[in-house]
């Protein structure tokens, strides 16, 4: 295998100073390292956290433990990070392994023995010091896509292991097997009136402004006329030299006049800041157009540490015929630049292009606590669930709450209650409040007292109370009842619900649980003979599953299967 062999140095950067081991870690993988996402780069409701590793396209690529320590913690979901294997070193750091086909030797070992005593698929285990000890370059388990993945791919993060802040691990030296010489790459730029009297372009909405490419790699902007507040956005990417796609920007800094003015840098942030992404970003361009343009101011602060907000705020006033000089630069790790020159003049003239009218009587003050209510619905929004304040559409209709819609990201929970005195106890066992999207309804774990249900959610849109009564489908994949399967390496059933959802699945062989591992992306349910509980000759199978308020499935059958092949 070959480890990564660098020179122990300081790395200093723009938030504060840090050292971090350049030769400590190795690869998690045999194969060349290829980038399919970065660190920091924006996803939905979240910065990517690591760096998602490439593998071939396949599955089945052997991983490495990156440095000595001990499995500290193994946690397997459904969504999320699928199978992970979470490894603690004695110099600070933890390293974590995502979306795993499966762990390795003893660890896969360890992993089923305590699914089968836990009696479920999903487990989050902490482990002791002494329990599973790895050296680097031990392999840990084979690569995957399980979980919330959308191909096979690694998932790796480094954290430090006390405050269990995430790292880009480009500081742990895995920027010298990753080279990047390539600049980062600016598609558009934005600018936004942020008030009811900014004018830009003689524009009240946000607009476009032209660039154009100069001989030295940077971008000169149109002329920028306006009056009042403004604020700037850009969408921009960066590529290396080994990955071939596009991946996040690493560093974005703005001046004014020369003047530090904004900026941000994705060295480390912690888990509960992600969410502030959707802050960071034109939410609302995003989630109608499906472009994220990173803002480069806050209008109303928030906590998100990467950012160094200048003293405005990023916010630029313009007024009293003062032309001013405003620049954007971009950078990735290896201190590749891409920057906008944008001048700014006042201009007086009059909007041509009015602001979107607002019609709804309902205004959300992000700062207080907003209570609404009409017919049998109530929304119940705490201080600070949104960033900024706007008006919202708020209606019930035929059994519909149709509250605004997923434009506006909401950064806590907040609360929808529905009465309903009409419904029966029976039938009230079995109904739920449900989001609609578009044909698709998405359950919420609804808490039900007498006749009123609520749901905490962190989305608007539209919602309804549902009733579910029909159980779920179960079906095999192959038949099975009364045959031979010797030459079979596992069952395999398809497992599905169309209304709330499957909640649970319990399979017993011969009257013993059995594991069957849950792929929601294909709704497929898989138990390995591998695993030891089936018996010689004839086997009795049943299958439980249950949906998310109690309809219940039972599938049963019996099969014949020798070992002795």
């Amino acid at each position: 295998m070959k480890f990564f062999c660098f020179i122990f140095l300081f790395t200093f950067f723009c938030f504060g100073q840090n050292q971090y081991p350049k030769d400590y870690f190795r690869s998690p993988l045999a194969i060349p390292l290829q980038l399919s996402g970065n660190f920091g780069e924006l996803r939905p409701n979240h910065f990517h956290s690591g760096f998602d590793f490439k593998t071939q396209k396949k599955e089945g690529q052997t991983v490495y433990a990156a440095a000595d320590g001990y499995v500290s913690r193994i946690k397997i979901a459904e969504l999320g990070y699928g199978k992970a294997i979470y490894i603690t070193h004695p110099n600070g750091y933890t390293t974590v392994y995502g979306h795993l086909q499966s762990g390795f030797d003893t660890i896969e070992k360890y992993i089923k023995k305590e699914q089968y005593k836990a009696k479920s698929y999903e487990i989050d285990i902490t482990l002791n010091s002494s329990d599973l000890v790895v050296k680097k370059g031990d392999v840990i388990a084979i690569s995957g896509n399980t979980g919330g993945s959308d191909g096979p791919h690694l998932h790796f993060e480094i954290r430090d292991t006390v405050s269990e802040k995430i790292i880009n691990p480009l500081y742990f030296g895995y920027d010298t097997v990753i080279p990047d010489t390539k600049k980062p790459t600016i598609s558009s730029l934005w600018v936004y009136p942020l008030d009811n009297t900014s004018i830009v372009n003689q524009s009240k909405r946000p607009i476009a402004v032209n660039l154009s490419l100069q001989e030295d790699g940077s971008y000169l902007a149109e002329k920028v006329a306006a009056n009042g507040k403004i604020g700037f956005g850009i969408t921009a990417s960066d590529f290396d030299d080994v990955s071939w796609n596009l991946n996040g920007i690493f560093r974005v800094n703005t001046y004014i006049n020369g003047k530090s003015d904004f900026g941000y840098q994705f060295d480390t942030f912690a888990f509960d800041e992600s969410r502030y992404v959707n802050a960071l970003i034109d939410y609302e361009r995003y989630k109608k157009l499906g472009q994220r343009v990173q803002k480069m101011y806050m209008k109303n602060p928030y906590p998100l540490s990467i950012i160094k907000p200048g003293i405005e705020n990023g916010v630029i006033t313009v007024s009293n015929n003062i032309s001013s000089n405003y620049r954007i630069e971009v950078s990735d790790f290896n201190q590749n630049n891409t920057k906008i020159f944008v001048p700014i003049q006042h201009s007086v003239l009059p909007a041509k292009v009015s602001e979107v009218p607002r019609t709804s009587k309902y205004f959300v003050k992000s700062k207080k606590e907003n209570i609404f209510s009409l017919d049998n619905v109530t929304v119940n929004f705490p201080p600070n669930t949104f960033y900024d304040d706007f008006y919202m559409n708020f209606d019930v209709k035929d059994g519909f709450l149709k509250l605004h819609e997923n434009t506006v990201p909401a950064h806590f929970n907040f609360s929808i209650t529905f009465e309903d005195s009409i419904a029966s106890q029976k039938d009230r066992e079995i109904m739920f409040i449900g989001m609609l999207d578009g044909k698709k309804i998405n359950y919420y774990n609804t808490k039900r007292y007498k006749n009123s249900f609520t749901i905490y959610t962190k989305y608007l849109g539209e919602y309804k109370l549902f009733k579910d009564g029909t159980p779920p489908k179960v079906k095999s994949d192959k038949s099975i009842g009364g045959k031979w399967i010797s030459g079979e390496k596992e069952l395999i059933f398809t497992i599905s619900d169309q209304v709330s959802g499957i909640k649970s699945y319990d399979g017993y062989l011969n009257g013993k649980w059995i594991l069957f591992e849950y792929e929601p992306k294909t709704k497929k349910i898989t138990h390995r003979f591998s695993d030891g509980i089936v018996a010689e000759g004839k086997n009795d199978l049943k299958l439980v599953v249950t949906d998310n308020v109690g309809n219940s499935t039972i599938f049963e059958t019996h099969f014949f299967r020798s070992q002795k092949l």
